[in-house]
This record gives C-alpha cells, structure tokens and sequence, in this order.
C-alpha cells in the first residue's frame, strides 16, 4: 500500500546495520511500508541484495546513523554489537541527540544490558528486541519481537516492529527480551530432540508417519515442533523437511542460541539437566552439516547413532 508524502515523513528515520539472512528481509519490509531506511553491512552481497529490494544502502554506517531517529543493529554477537556502539568512532558517537538504539541481535542477556547502559549514559534510549519466526518470519513480517525497555520506550518502538512482525511481547527492562529469547528457544530445542527421537522410535515399532502425527498433534505430545517444524516429510507440507532441511532456523543458530542458554543457567546456577544436554547435541550437530540444515534435522543424527532391529 502506497503511503502519502506527509505519512511517510511521519515514520522514524532508521539506520539499519546488519543486512544478513534475517535484516535484510526486516530492512526491505520497513521500505515497503515507507519507513526511511539507510542500511549497511560488512558483506558487499547483503549489501547488493538489499539495495535490489528497495534498501537504500551507504558506504560508511556512521553517515546513516548520524540522522536516523532509530539506530537498528541485527548482528551475529554480543561482542560485534558492543565493538559497533564503541569502535572509534562508533555508532553511539555519530548518532544525533535523542536517537534510540534498538538492538535485535541474539545476545547474552548481560551483553544487551550492557550495550543499553551504554547508550544511556551517551545519553540515548535502548532496548533489546531480538526475534523468533526465523528467515521465513523475517521475509512475511511475521516475526515475533521479544522486547526489553522502559515503557516509554517500547510504547515509541511498538509501531516500527509491529511493521516486522505480527506479535510484539514486552518482557520487561533492558536485557529480558534476550532472556525470553533464550528460555524459548531452550524449550524449542528439546522439544524437537525429543519429536526427532519419537519419530525415529515410531519407526523402528512400524508406525507411519502419518500415523503418529494425526495422534500425537491431537494429543499431549503436541507442540510447534511437530505441528510446524515436523522433521519428516509429509504431514506438514511446509515443514523443512519437505525441503532437505532447507532453514527455517539453522542449526548453527541453535547451537549458538543454547549456548546463552547454557551460559545463563551457569551464572543462575539453575538445575537445567535437559537444556544442558539439548546444548550438547546441537553443538555436535552444528559442526558438521547440521550448520547449514534447519534444525529439525537433528532427526538424521537421531537415526544415524540408532542401531537397527536386532543389532
């Protein structure tokens, strides 16, 4: 839908850094609704593709930050965001007064709360959104933005996410949008691992597919990582499986995800037995081609470490 000249003056003006798998899709989808967009990214690639899709791009994310209303960082770590805010010059020196950092990486919950006390004491809002739904998600504006900020500041930044995503969750102050994230994803994992196994089990017992699908998506055994994500083709259509486990959410993504989750059950010192082990596996899937492969594969390692009828 086209928007009047005076509508799209109206939108924040955002500078966008990061323009991988999920931002760049984010960045186009801001465009279209007719938000100001000046993006950057390291890779020269991302930054064709965007460009192709709408995004205005620049050579150096300082001249696009110095006039955005909201600075927008999607990157691959904690330490590339805090070295971003930072680096001499960094984005935290060029912006303009009252801009609002908005970082949407997954991170360590004590690197968000970090980056958001630094942009406060420059003198700056802050918050942590990062996001579920995947590539998929991220390319339908259907993501789901887990946020953590002031009130004030998620009432500012409600408007701009509702355009990336079709659910927005406040989960508290800076640094608890990551921790929603992870506690998620932690679930997430074992659920899949545990769909993966039952499927290989139904297998080696002579059940089809089909068959177990239509009792346990009916029944206690339910959950988004067998109504979605079933790692067997067939029941679910759309599922990656159907695909050859084309991503969806890559396997390396999980493994670096539960290694937060690991890392904030240590620093709790919480008893969490099946997140640990979930952690293990996908760190061991993630090294081999399961890095690339949604992770629902992890069905195929379940298979391969089974032994057969009578062995």
């Amino acid at each position: 839908m086209s928007q009047t000249a005076a509508e799209s003056s109206a939108q924040p003006k955002v500078a966008f850094i990061g323009l991988g798998n999920m931002g760049g899709p984010m960045a186009a989808n801001l465009v279209a609704a007719g938000v100001p967009v000046q993006a950057y990214d390291v890779v020269a690639e991302a930054m064709d593709t965007a460009q192709q899709n709408g995004v205005e791009v620049v050579a150096d994310p300082l001249d696009a930050v110095a006039e955005a209303d909201v600075v927008l960082t999607m990157l691959p770590s904690g330490e590339h965001v805090l070295a971003a805010y930072q680096h001499s010059p960094g984005l935290l020196a060029a912006a303009k007064p009252g801009a609002t950092f908005l970082d949407c990486s997954t991170i360590n919950i004590s690197e968000a709360q970090e980056a958001a006390e630094l942009a406060k004491q420059a003198g700056f809002q802050a918050a942590d959104a990062p996001v579920s739904g995947g590539v998929v998600g991220a390319e339908a504006g259907t993501l789901a933005f887990m946020v953590g900020a002031d009130d004030d500041v998620f009432g500012q930044l409600r408007p701009l996410l509702e355009i990336m995503g079709a659910r927005v969750v406040h989960c508290g102050a800076s640094g608890l949008g990551q921790a929603a994230k992870i506690c998620n994803n932690m679930i997430l994992a074992v659920s899949q691992i545990a769909v993966g196994e039952a499927f290989v089990l139904g297998e080696q017992l002579g059940l089809t597919h089909q068959a177990l699908y239509d009792v346990a998506s009916k029944a206690s055994g339910q959950s988004w990582a067998l109504t979605t994500n079933c790692p067997v083709p067939g029941p679910v259509p759309t599922s990656p499986a159907n695909r050859d486990f084309a991503p969806g959410f890559a396997g390396a993504l999980m493994a670096k995800d539960l290694g937060l989750a690991t890392n904030a059950l240590d620093e709790k010192g919480v008893d969490g037995q099946m997140g640990r082990l979930a952690a293990a596996i996908y760190s061991e899937f993630a090294e081999g081609e399961g890095a690339t492969q949604d992770f629902s594969a992890i069905i195929s390692t379940i298979r391969a470490n089974s032994q057969s009828p009578g062995a």
